[in-house]
């Protein structure tokens, strides 16, 4: 994501707009009380978009490793990115990687070449975009890109499917925001992992926020409800991102990609809505509702 936060939202009034995400967050979350009854693992924040879930003995990892935050953004701090690169706690047994967009504030290539030669039992799934980025700076290492899956996804294309032991895997193209006047080009990728005898979790990446975009795949957004979703934080503040919520009706939705000085001062930001979860400090936990 380049540019403002508020670019990011369709905000008449944010106050009023706090006040319908209140209510239809609290809906969500009294759903969620009357079907979760057992904890389904554990989510992990490490900076931006970056979230690791866990679930057992599986863990994946979204958009881990960038180095550039545009002044507005947390970036992964030093302890934690070298616990990632050498595979120390909590960063071990890392079973998957997904990357949602070649952007600089979620995807580096050279880092990411860097964090599978030291893995070698990692897997990687990203855009095409992505990966040729990758190729370009390591055009020999054959064997390494055995470990990588590219995803090359046109807007409206099906959903693709992919598996892998304890893990199934879907994916779809959604616009990046700022649709449909920009960012066309960038192939930003909405990933769902459903855990083997586990939660689903969903990473929408910088997910437009239009419903059309999701409307069309009904049936497979319908399929598996996420326990989990990780929306950019702009969705709870438009009245269209709330819809898209209120479509995929996750059991618990955290605030992702959240600026830390936009607009500066602090009184001017309008309040989160109540029932909104943020995930703002690396190193931040959740529990993962239990199964539907």
């Amino acid at each position: 994501m380049r540019g403002g936060f508020y670019s990011r939202a369709t905000i008449s009034d944010p106050f009023d707009m706090c006040k319908i995400a209140s209510l239809i967050i609290g809906c969500l979350l009294l759903s969620a009380v009357a079907v979760a009854h057992e904890a389904g693992g554990t989510v992990h924040y490490l900076a931006n978009e970056g979230v690791m879930a866990v679930h057992g003995d599986d863990k994946v990892v979204f958009d881990p490793l960038f180095n550039e935050d545009f002044g507005q953004y947390q970036r992964l701090p030093d302890h934690m990115r070298a616990a990632l690169l050498a595979g120390d706690a909590p960063f071990d047994g890392i079973d998957a990687v997904f990357i949602s967009h070649y952007h600089d504030d979620h995807f580096d290539p050279e880092d990411m070449l860097s964090f599978l030669r030291n893995r070698d039992d990692v897997r990687l799934y990203a855009p095409q975009q992505a990966v040729d980025a990758m190729r370009a700076l390591a055009p020999g290492a054959t064997n390494l890109f055995e470990r990588v899956q590219a995803v090359d996804l046109a807007y409206g294309d099906a959903p693709a499917a992919f598996a892998m032991p304890g893990l199934r895997i879907g994916v779809v193209r959604i616009p990046h925001a700022g649709w449909p006047e920009r960012l066309l080009d960038v192939q930003n990728l909405a990933w769902r992992i459903t855990f083997d005898k586990g939660p689903t979790v969903l990473h929408l990446g910088d997910a437009d926020t239009h419903d059309a975009h999701f409307a069309g795949d009904a049936a497979y957004w319908d399929a598996h409800r996420p326990n989990v979703a990780f929306p950019p934080y702009w969705y709870f503040l438009s009245r269209s991102g709330i819809d898209v919520l209120e479509r995929l009706k996750p059991l618990l939705a955290i605030g992702i990609h959240v600026p830390i000085d936009v607009p500066e001062a602090l009184d001017q930001r309008p309040p989160p809505p109540d029932g909104v979860d943020l995930f703002t400090t690396p190193g931040e936990m959740r529990e993962i509702p239990g199964h539907l």
